[in-house]
């Protein structure tokens, strides 16, 4: 680690003992076998297939940090279906010497949730809305949405956590949002992102953790599927089409 890194969360540890009758999420075979990971960069990605365990673990880490289960602060109390995992529950978190004073957790799959709680908040103190741009998100298309919320909510010394923000993003926001994460770190940002987006990956020198095997694996970015996939379709798309019988 160097002085330039912004470390809040140093380490996650699994206590949890294996047993015969595990439920969810013990049934996910990267979340049965992991037993720690460490944080050793101010980006750390965490990328798998779809139904691998990455927004699993994701929303574990952000529960332990108290932030709603949905997304959002920890300010944000409301529950639409109570359907997050009790794993956090058996993850034991190690917090490095610096301290931070703010936190957020943005998932895709809930942010609608997140943009209605926006609005019933504001409700009651219209000055919340100068930290989402000054309007409400439901008035903006999704991916303006989101660059507000990033561009005016999310600074300063803070953990942030992003499940698959690409889902909001066209590529030149993609690229847009890349530029926010530079600035957020410099500002004494720790970002944690889970994706599918190769864009979104390559974010300079960040730690990335591949599902593979039933593991947790660090990769170089070249050496992730997503990259290997993208890049491989990309130069032979209608080889795929024909094997997929589109062509």
């Amino acid at each position: 680690m160097t002085q330039s890194e912004n470390i809040y969360i140093s380490r996650i540890r699994n206590k949890h003992v294996r047993k015969r009758d595990d439920e969810y999420p013990f049934t996910i075979p990267v979340i049965r076998n992991l037993k720690e990971f460490s944080f050793d960069k101010s980006v750390t990605y965490i990328v798998g297939a779809n139904g691998s365990g990455k927004s699993t673990l994701l929303e574990a880490i952000a529960v332990l940090l108290r932030l709603n289960p949905e997304g959002g602060s920890r300010n944000f109390n409301f529950k639409t279906v109570e359907t997050h995992s009790l794993l956090f529950k058996d993850l034991v978190m190690s917090r490095a010497d610096l301290t931070y004073k703010d936190a957020f957790f943005f998932r895709a799959e809930s942010y609608y949730n997140v943009a209605s709680e926006i609005d019933r908040l504001s409700e009651e103190d219209i000055s919340l809305l100068k930290y989402y741009g000054g309007k409400s998100i439901h008035e903006r298309s999704h991916g303006e949405g989101f660059m507000a919320l990033i561009n005016n909510r999310i600074r300063g010394k803070g953990i942030y956590i992003f499940d698959e923000p690409e889902a909001a993003l066209s590529f030149d926001n993609q690229l847009a949002f890349l530029c926010w994460m530079k600035i957020a770190i410099q500002a004494g940002a720790q970002i944690i992102i889970a994706t599918h987006s190769p864009v979104i990956l390559s974010y300079p020198d960040a730690c990335i953790y591949e599902i593979e095997d039933d593991n947790l694996k660090k990769k170089k970015y070249e050496e992730t599927e997503i990259y290997r996939s993208t890049y491989s379709f990309i130069l032979n798309r209608e080889l795929y089409l024909h094997k997929m019988g589109l062509i």
